[in-house]
């Protein structure tokens, strides 16, 4: 099956902007794709990456203009609903997260993100579509109904961490032991804990 992971490659991760300057969201953009690739690579897949503007990745990028709904939906038609997408901000995925996606014996398996959204897909389905604006997960379960197929959601929290906003970042260097949370700390990031509650702040 084909596995892609679309990544913004033009003016990635925008709301991190009151922490990262624009280069250095590339750069942590690019840190965290590597920790996808290589984890899909270490449970036995080969991924496609396909961006919106060249990106630093180790394996061959595809650059691609459009945008991520008639993307997706454009390789699930090509593809007769035979398609497995994973996003590039889950900089903690294991290899074993990885394996949960692909397990279940169903025609459309969906992996939640904690705001709602959608960060993995397996689709096994011809008239599969995919609607990523607003809440995502919730959309793409009407479509599955709608289509008569079968569904399976993934309970994941290394699957549902999409790194977004700026209080996402501790979760890295709290969990990650890949180049984001690498990055991260050479950038000069660092835990704290204030009122009981953890984040990541820079020194």
């Amino acid at each position: 099956m084909r596995l892609v992971v679309p990544v913004s490659g033009s003016d990635p991760k925008t709301r991190l902007s009151p922490v990262l300057t624009p280069d250095e969201r590339r750069e942590f953009t690019e840190a965290m794709l590597a920790d996808v690739v290589t984890a899909l690579d270490a449970a036995g897949h080969s991924p496609e990456v396909v961006a919106t503007a060249p990106v630093a990745c180790d394996v061959p990028v595809t650059v691609d203009e459009r945008g991520l709904d008639p993307l997706v939906n454009d390789l699930l038609a090509e593809a007769d609903g035979q398609l497995a997408v994973v996003m590039a901000d889950l900089p903690l995925l294991t290899p074993a997260a990885v394996q949960t996606l692909f397990e279940p014996d169903a025609d459309v398996v969906l992996a939640p993100g904690l705001g709602g959204g959608t960060n993995a897909f397996v689709s096994r389905h011809p008239e599969f579509r995919v609607d990523y604006h607003g809440a995502s997960i919730r959309d793409h379960r009407q479509i599955v109904r709608e289509a008569d197929a079968t569904l399976a959601d993934i309970d994941s929290r290394l699957l549902a961490t999409d790194i977004d906003e700026p209080g996402d970042l501790s979760e890295v260097l709290l969990h990650g032991d890949g180049a984001a949370a690498d990055w991260l700390r050479d950038a000069g990031f660092e835990l704290v804990v204030d009122d009981g509650r953890v984040a990541a702040q820079r020194t």
